[in-house]
C-alpha cells in the first residue's frame, strides 16, 4: 500500500482512511505501508509501516526514471495543493541524479508538491523491488507515480484507490498536471476503486475511463461511544466539519446560516476547520452582521471535535463535490440529524439523513429550521439514518477489497 499520510502525522479525512481501512486489512492479509513520514513508535496490528523519513534513501539503489511506463510526465509551475493556498514552486530537483535524495516530509503539502510525489515515487519504487508481494494498492494521486513506477518494474497488479478527484477539488475545469496525472495513473491501472458511486461518475465523465473498471468500496467508519456534552449557552448548534476550500462549500454554510438566522436568531453556527476560505469567511460573516451567531475554530482534535458533535443539533454538510464525507457518518453516530449535500458519496449510504443539491441554500435552510423546530421530526431523522450505520465499517470494506482482488485473480 502507498500512502501520503498517516496518523500520528495527519491533514485531513485521507490519513485516517488509510488507517482505518489497512488495520481492518490486516486481519486477512499482509500489509506493507510505505508513506513520506510515519513515526517510529506508532504501531498498526499486523502492519509493516514504513516512513521514507526513517530510512536513507542513499542506501537504496534507483532505478531508471519512469521505467517502461508508456507515456511521459513533465512537471509544470502550477498550485495544486489541495489543502492550503501557499504558493507552490516547482524545482525538478531530485530526478535525473544517480541517487535517491531525500524531501522536505515536514510539509506534505507545501512548496514542490510535485517534486515530492517525484521523489516519494522513486524511493519507493526502489524499496518495493527488493519486497515479495501480490498487489500494489495507492491512495489518490500523489502515490499514483510510485504506483505506475513499481507496476512498470515488477509487473504486479495495479490498484488505485480513489478518495478525491482533481475535477472535485478545483473544479471540472481544471486540466493541470494533477489531473493529468490522474487520468494517465487511472488509464494504467488495472481496477479503480473509488469510493462512492458520486466519485465514478466523476471518473467517466470527466476522465474517460469506463465504469467495468472499477468497484466502488464505500467508506467505513470505526464505532464509537456517543455521549451528550453540556455547553454553556442556551441557543440551539448547527454544527461543520471540513476543510474550509472551495470543494466543501463553507461559503454555503454561511449563506444557509444568515437564512436560518433571519428566521430564528436563536441560534449558533460552528465552523470546525481551516483553509484558503477562512478569512474570507470572516469578512463575510461580519459583513451580514451574522459574527456574534457564526463561529470558526480553527482546526480541532478527535476530542474536541467530539465535544462539539455532543452538544450540536445538526449538522450540515454543504458541499459542492464530496467523494464520500466521513465527518456525517461521525454526525449520524453522535445521534445528530445530518443535513447533506446530494453532491456527496455519503448521501448514498445515509440513506435517512435529508439531502439537497448544494446550491439549494433554501432547501437546506428549511430543513435545519424544521429539525430544531419539530423534536418529533429531528428523533425520526436520527432514527432513519442510525439504521444505516450497521453497513458502514472498515471491516466491511475492506472485505469487498479481497474479494475485488480474488475476482481479478490478483491473489
Amino acid at each position: 500500500m502507498l500512502g501520503w499520510e498517516f496518523p500520528p502525522i495527519i491533514n485531513g479525512g485521507l490519513g485516517v482512511a488509510c488507517h482505518d481501512l489497512s488495520a481492518a486489512m490486516s486481519d486477512v492479509s499482509d500489509i506493507t505501508m510505505i508513506v513520506p513520514k510515519s513515526s517510529k513508535g506508532y504501531k498498526v496490528r499486523n502492519v509493516n509501516l514504513l516512513g521514507i523519513n526513517n530510512i536513507d534513501p542513499g542506501s537504496l539503489e534507483p532505478g531508471p526514471a519512469h521505467k517502461d511506463l508508456p507515456f511521459k510526465l513533465y512537471g509544470v509551475p502550477a498550485n495544486i495543493d489541495p489543502y492550503y493556498s501557499e504558493k507552490q514552486h516547482f524545482s525538478g530537483e531530485g530526478r535525473s541524479k544517480g541517487t535517491l535524495d531525500p524531501f522536505d516530509i515536514d510539509n506534505l503539502y507545501g512548496g514542490d508538491v510535485i517534486g515530492k510525489v517525484h521523489r516519494y515515487s522513486a524511493i519507493t519504487a526502489s524499496l518495493a523491488a527488493k519486497m515479495d508481494f501480490d498487489v500494489i494498492h495507492a491512495h489518490d494521486w500523489m502515490t499514483m507515480l510510485a504506483g505506475m513506477q513499481i507496476k512498470a518494474r515488477t509487473g504486479k497488479p495495479l490498484v488505485m484507490h480513489i478518495h478525491s478527484l482533481e475535477v472535485d477539488r478545483s473544479g471540472p475545469e481544471s486540466k493541470g498536471w494533477v489531473y493529468q496525472l490522474e487520468k494517465k495513473g487511472m488509464e494504467y491501472a488495472d481496477l479503480l476503486m473509488p469510493v462512492s458511486n458520486f466519485t465514478a461518475s466523476n471518473i467517466e465523465q470527466y476522465y474517460g475511463i469506463h465504469r467495468n473498471k472499477m468497484k466502488i468500496v464505500h467508506n467505513g467508519s470505526n464505532k464509537v461511544q456517543p455521549f451528550k456534552g453540556q455547553r454553556t449557552y442556551r441557543e440551539k448548534t448547527v454544527l461543520f466539519v471540513g476543510r474550509l476550500t472551495r470543494q466543501k462549500g463553507p461559503e454555503k454554510f454561511l449563506d444557509i446560516a444568515s437564512k436560518v438566522l433571519d428566521s430564528n436568531p436563536e441560534v449558533r453556527f460552528v465552523m470546525a476547520g481551516t483553509g484558503d476560505y477562512m478569512k474570507s469567511l470572516l469578512d463575510q460573516s461580519s459583513y451580514q452582521h451574522i459574527g456574534n451567531r457564526f463561529h470558526m475554530t480553527g482546526f480541532l482534535g478527535s476530542e474536541r471535535l467530539n465535544h462539539l458533535l455532543s452538544i450540536s443539533d445538526v449538522y450540515c454538510m454543504p458541499s459542492v463535490s464530496e467523494p464520500f464525507g466521513l465527518s456525517a457518518v461521525e454526525a449520524a453516530q453522535f445521534r445528530v440529524p445530518c443535513v447533506i449535500s446530494k453532491q456527496s458519496g455519503v448521501a448514498e449510504v445515509l440513506r435517512g439523513a435529508l439531502k439537497f443539491d448544494f446550491w439549494d441554500v433554501d432547501k437546506a435552510a428549511g430543513y435545519i429550521l424544521h429539525l430544531l423546530k419539530d423534536d418529533v421530526f429531528n428523533r425520526k431523522v436520527v432514527e432513519d439514518t442510525g439504521k444505516c450505520l450497521d453497513k458502514i465499517s472498515w471491516d466491511i470494506s475492506a472485505q469487498k477489497i479481497i474479494d475485488a482482488y480474488s475476482e481479478k485473480k490478483f491473489i
